[in-house]
């Protein structure tokens, strides 16, 4: 029998198989099998795709379930950002955000101050606004309350996703009262989802070197779980790239699975880049393009009860964003307006990081996918151009990287 004749007797999933080996190599095809089959992957499985040398075959691999998911579409959100105080007595050693001596100066932002900030972006059709900040133990039960009312006053309709795990149990112990009575009024007040953040990533060893102050995570699952009880969308994040393991890495995603099979709140994964600037951690090479490639991708296939994967472009860049479309990520964020949590390399302090609408449109479809605004339940938003600013009509240019 001739080759010819030996793939033209193979069926379609034989004929795909082969195509898939001389792409991955023989060494990934039992994963590869798994995938196809949409079986679930094993710890192993996680830390043998962290430590193959070709990305490109674990990028192969997360598109497979990127496509089947969503084929091309690709979401985005018009969202503002804001952080109340930098104020925190966690000290934390992966952080460059909190106010410390020689660093940023401490503020508490009062609600004339938040006024100001929604009323600075108010021209635009903004769907959803993040607040997060630090643990200030000065700061009463009220204060966060008047803080979700002062956003609803000023945008009735806004989704505000707001608080981790960690300022939640702060806000607890500020209103003595248990933490699902807490949460059960603080929706009331106009909370509607929680952020990720807090735990970093879940390794006892990691949580006793970098930010021991912090409920560890347990506690951090444990807020997840009464969160979840009372109704809260979540959102997920692992930070990498400081002092963790590939097996730390492997073992954040599976934990972070099994949570969402008890809890089924969870609505995205973010991996989060992290960056050393301005930190405890500045010896550490800042992680590259290819590790945030790979976060991305191993996230998209070991986390097959999480809907969206997202590659936020602030941490990652634009453009490693952009490749990121096709290593299994299916969200971008947002426009942002601000962000303090970290800077671009070599802009310590500017906290003004926004992408237009037209800019986040034109960087999905530069990429080849196309392009869904959502609010945050992952609904799509019509668009009403009519409607949009001066701001927003305006294309702010995606740096070419050098």
């Amino acid at each position: 029998m001739t080759p010819k004749m030996a793939v033209d007797a193979m069926n379609p999933t034989e004929i795909n198989r082969k195509r898939a080996e001389r792409y991955i190599g023989a060494g990934l095809m039992d994963i590869y099998d798994k995938v196809m089959a949409s079986e679930r992957l094993s710890f192993e499985d996680g830390v043998r795709l962290y430590q193959t040398p070709d990305l490109s075959s674990v990028g192969y691999l997360a598109n497979i379930v990127r496509e089947r998911m969503h084929g091309d579409r690709t979401f985005y959100v018009r969202n503002q950002h804001i952080n109340y105080t930098n104020i925190c007595n966690k000290f934390c050693k992966f952080c460059s955000f909190y106010a410390k001596k020689g660093g940023h100066a401490p503020y508490e932002m009062d609600m004339a101050e938040v006024r100001r900030k929604l009323l600075a972006h108010i021209d635009v059709p903004i769907t959803e606004v993040h607040m997060v900040g630090g643990i200030d133990p000065r700061l009463p039960y009220s204060y966060y309350l008047d803080l979700l009312h002062t956003v609803k006053e000023v945008r009735p309709d806004i989704h505000i996703k707001a608080f981790t795990m960690v300022e939640l149990v702060e806000i607890q112990r500020q209103a003595k009262k248990p933490l699902e009575d807490v949460l059960r009024e603080l929706m009331e007040a106009g909370l509607d989802s929680l952020p990720g953040g807090g735990i970093e990533i879940l390794s006892e060893r990691v949580h006793q070197e970098l930010f021991d102050r912090k409920l560890d995570g347990e506690g951090w699952m444990d807020v997840a779980r009464t969160a979840a009880k009372v109704g809260l969308t979540q959102y997920a994040t692992m930070l990498y790239g400081h002092i963790e393991t590939l097996e730390e890495r492997a073992e954040h995603l599976v934990r972070i699975r099994a949570l969402q099979d008890e809890t089924r709140h969870f609505v995205t994964m973010t991996p989060l880049s992290f960056h050393p600037e301005g930190t405890e951690l500045e010896n550490i090479p800042h992680p590259t393009g290819y590790d945030d490639l790979r976060n991305i991708a191993v996230s998209r296939l070991m986390l097959d009860n999480f809907e969206h994967i997202k590659s936020f472009w602030i941490m990652n860049t634009p453009q490693i964003t952009q490749l990121a479309l096709w290593y299994g990520a299916d969200d971008v964020d947002g426009t942002v307006q601000e962000y303090e949590i970290t800077y671009k390399d070599g802009e310590q302090g500017n906290k003004s990081q926004s992408l237009t609408r037209k800019s986040m449109v034109k960087m999905i479809e530069e990429a080849g996918r196309t392009p869904i605004e959502r609010d945050s339940h992952y609904r799509e938003v019509p668009q009403i151009t009519e409607l949009e600013s001066a701001q927003e009509r305006t294309y702010i240019p995606i740096p070419v990287l050098a």
